[in-house]
């Protein structure tokens, strides 16, 4: 979900090796930046070079698909800075073709990958000042593609605009211990034949309602179930899902109704390379009530723990803690993502930050 507003922006000189900003206090808000990535081009051509600019509003038509039909695409990933001050970005490929394959369900003019690389590089180095300390947070980017071109009918939009901008952020959920999820049994986030295995920015206010009255009664997220039947997970608000039962790790299957997780990706690798058996496929509610381990996945939250589970009147209590497979997996990945050990996996793309 889009970072809320922050007051945490100070000013700064422009030859500082970072920005004024509080950065302990940190959370998952948007604390605006120097600049952004912007490029264009029309329906039925490729991008071109686009144009690092000062970040602020932008200009759209009121007739633009993106807000007339939700012609809309995003993606989220981070940069880091390590301890020897090299900032790094964690699988940018991917992201660039979830985009590509969200572009052609939206029937959209999506950047090459090379395209999305570099512009995120661009925007990283353009601001390197607001990448966070280490351990006191990550910069958080967020590509956008928009039918921005007008177009009174339903119809792919004639001009398409690729931005990028960033914000440092810390922590997606504050508690420490783990998440207390509720089970929505009354609203369903999408569909079999929609487009819930896309990053389309529809697929995200209709869940709103049912994550305000969940935070009104107290609890973290909420876990939906599937259209179809009823009875199986499928994801939370804004990240994957995993149950742990002995030695075997489920999660549900991307069959059109999950978005393929650039971190639930990563995370069902890791869990493999240290022996556990992973398995993608439909899981049950009732499993997910008798599992011994549950935790969440996602560019945002990394990698969390789920302490309870709470399905009508039914609340389930779940390891978690040092002793919880969770643990070792966030420790696993960040250890990667910041350089503490060695990237065998060839995941990390280093940015030289004397460059820009």
């Amino acid at each position: 979900m889009a970072p809320s507003s922050s007051p945490l922006r100070t000013t700064s000189e422009t030859d500082e090796k970072y920005a004024n900003v509080k950065w302990e206090e940190l959370g998952f808000a948007l604390t605006p930046i120097d600049y952004m990535y912007v490029a264009k081009c029309r329906q039925g051509e490729g991008f071109t070079q686009g144009k690092i600019v000062p970040y602020g509003d932008i200009s759209i038509s009121p007739c633009s698909p993106i807000l007339n039909y939700g012609q809309g695409l995003f993606e989220g990933l981070k940069a880091y800075r390590t301890e020897d001050d090299r900032i790094r970005i964690f699988r940018p490929d991917q992201n660039a073709l979830r985009m590509q394959t969200g572009a052609e369900r939206l029937c959209m003019t999506p950047p090459t990958l090379e395209q999305f690389v570099e512009a995120v590089k661009q925007t990283v180095l353009a601001n390197k000042k607001w990448v966070p300390p280490p351990g006191k947070g990550t910069l958080y980017i967020r590509p956008l593609l928009l039918g921005s071109g007008a177009t009174l009918g339903v119809a792919p939009a004639p001009e398409y605009t690729f931005l990028i901008y960033a914000s440092p952020v810390g922590d997606y959920h504050k508690v420490s211990s783990g998440l207390n999820l509720k089970v929505d049994h009354k609203y369903h986030r999408v569909h079999s034949g929609g487009t819930g295995g896309v990053k389309s920015c529809t697929n995200y206010s209709p869940v709103v309602k049912s994550l305000l009255e969940a935070k009104s009664a107290g609890f973290s997220d909420v876990l939906f179930l599937d259209a179809a039947t009823g009875r199986n997970i499928e994801e939370l608000t804004a990240c994957n899902i995993f149950i742990v039962k002995g030695n075997i790790v489920s999660t549900p299957p991307t069959s059109g109704t999950i978005l393929p997780g650039v971190t639930r990706k990563s995370i069902s690798e890791l869990a493999h390379d240290i022996g556990y058996q992973v398995e993608e496929r439909d899981v049950s509610v009732d499993e997910l009530l008798e599992a011994e381990e549950v935790f969440c996945t996602g560019t945002a939250v990394v990698v969390k723990a789920v302490e309870t589970v709470t399905f009508h009147d039914k609340k389930v209590k779940y390891r978690t803690g040092e002793a919880a497979l969770s643990t070792k997996l966030h420790s696993m990945l960040t250890n990667i993502q910041m350089g503490v050990v060695e990237d065998k996996k060839g995941w990390m793309v280093d940015i030289d930050p004397c460059q820009g």
